[in-house]
This record gives C-alpha cells, sequence and structure tokens, in this order.
C-alpha cells in the first residue's frame, strides 16, 4: 500500500473516531500533496510524498520556535501535535553514527578533499538521508567531515 493511500485510509479511520485533530492534520497532508500534484501535474510516489511530509515537519518547527518565543504556547501545542501525526508517516531516524557511515562514504565516492566539494557530498548523500534526518544537520555534519 502506497503512502497516499495509508494517508486516504486513515482519513477515514479518523472520521470514524471522531478525532477532530488527527483529521485536521490529515486533511491538511493530503491537501499538501494533492496541491503539489496539481502545480506539476504528476502522481506523487512514496519518495516525493515523503519530500512533502518532510517540509511540512520543517514549517511546523519553524512555527513552534517561533511561537515559543512570542510566549503563544497553546499555538506551539497545536503546532507540536501536528508534528507528531506527520512523524508518524515518516520512516525510522537515523542515528548520528549511521549518518556519519553515510557521509564517510559519500565522501570517499566522490573523492571530496574541500569544503568546495560539499554539494557532491551532498548530492550522493541526499535521497538516503531525505525524511529520515533534518538536512541542516546533516549538512553541518559534512562541513565539518570537511574541514570547513
Amino acid at each position: 500500500m502506497s503512502l497516499k493511500q495509508r494517508l486516504q485510509d486513515d482519513v477515514k479511520e479518523a472520521m470514524r473516531a471522531k478525532d477532530k485533530d488527527r483529521l485536521g492534520t490529515l486533511r491538511l497532508i493530503l491537501a499538501a500533496i494533492k496541491q503539489r500534484e496539481v502545480d506539476e501535474r504528476i502522481e506523487l510516489d512514496d519518495g516525493q510524498t515523503l519530500l512533502v511530509l518532510d517540509k511540512m515537519l520543517k514549517q511546523r518547527r519553524e512555527s513552534i520556535a517561533q511561537f515559543t518565543s512570542a510566549g503563544r504556547e497553546d499555538l506551539a501545542a497545536k503546532e507540536q501535535a501536528e508534528v507528531g501525526v506527520i512523524q508518524g508517516y515518516m520512516p525510522a531516524a537515523l542515528s548520528a553514527e549511521e549518518i556519519d557511515a553515510l557521509i564517510e562514504r559519500a565522501v570517499a565516492a566522490s573523492g571530496a578533499a574541500s569544503v568546495r566539494d560539499m554539494g557532491k557530498v551532498m548530492a550522493a548523500i541526499r535521497e538516503q538521508v531525505q525524511g529520515r534526518a533534518d538536512m541542516a544537520q546533516v549538512s553541518a555534519r559534512i562541513k565539518a567531515r570537511l574541514g570547513g
């Protein structure tokens, strides 16, 4: 079963359970997926759906930080609940050791020697870590590894 189909089935389940918060978040997810499909005139596969979910997670995390700094804990809690629902559809997160091992393999495969070669390493590693790790943290680890 595709990720998109699983989301649609979970919407029906949330309706039956009368879980309004979960239902609202699932509808937001499906709306974002549908919007991308309409904009690009394509049918999203699981990998592209994960990219949409990853983008939504990033937006929610930024919102949480802004709401917390503004003293709006009620809104931050709502965003945090949405993060919990979205993360339920993401693959298992990579550990720091797994990320470092992937970086080492990508550096060796691309022949990267300095920070100038960071783009090569990012291109080689992006597909493997997308949705499983924060790309900003991965980028920082690559930069540190390459001596930046």
